[in-house]
């Protein structure tokens, strides 16, 4: 389902380091830049496997320099620290939306587990702060049947 959901708009705020993308169905999405970066789905960073993935440090204040759309299914981000080899393509920035949360936590816990300790404050509390939402989805429609005798 959600590979045909498609972006109606997205609008790299660089100040704020966010790319905010408001999605078909009413799904929007704020997505920090380290958060874009550490999941890039570039073999670089992804690797082969599970097994060859490499986990993406120091990238705090990473931006984004420029979007480059690929077709109607797909950006390229262009990050300010020179990597830009991944296709994000829709349906993977809307599940980077969605699961925002367990994405973010589990980088975190394995930031901790290789050693290293993040500088500076976490994006997606720096969004709270500002009172915006890090994911906002549409109201689930329910459909409601009644029997008849």
């Amino acid at each position: 389902m959600e590979q045909h959901i498609l972006p109606i708009e997205l609008n790299l705020r660089q100040q704020s380091r966010v790319l905010e993308i408001l999605f078909e169905d009413g799904a929007r999405f704020r997505l920090p830049c380290e958060y874009l970066r550490v999941y890039s789905p570039s073999a670089e960073v992804r690797g082969h496997s599970p097994a060859t993935a490499r986990l993406q440090v120091g990238k705090e204040g990473v931006n984004i320099r420029d979007l480059e759309p690929i077709g109607r299914y797909a950006v390229k981000i262009h990050f300010d620290d020179g990597h830009n080899s991944g296709l994000y393509d829709w349906a993977y920035l809307y599940k980077l939306g969605r699961a925002w949360q367990p994405l973010w936590y589990d980088y975190l816990r394995r930031l901790k587990e290789a050693g290293y300790e993040r500088r500076g404050p976490d994006p997606f509390d720096e969004l709270r702060a500002r009172g915006e939402a890090p994911s906002e989805l549409p109201a689930a429609t329910t459909t409601t049947t009644h029997e008849t005798r």
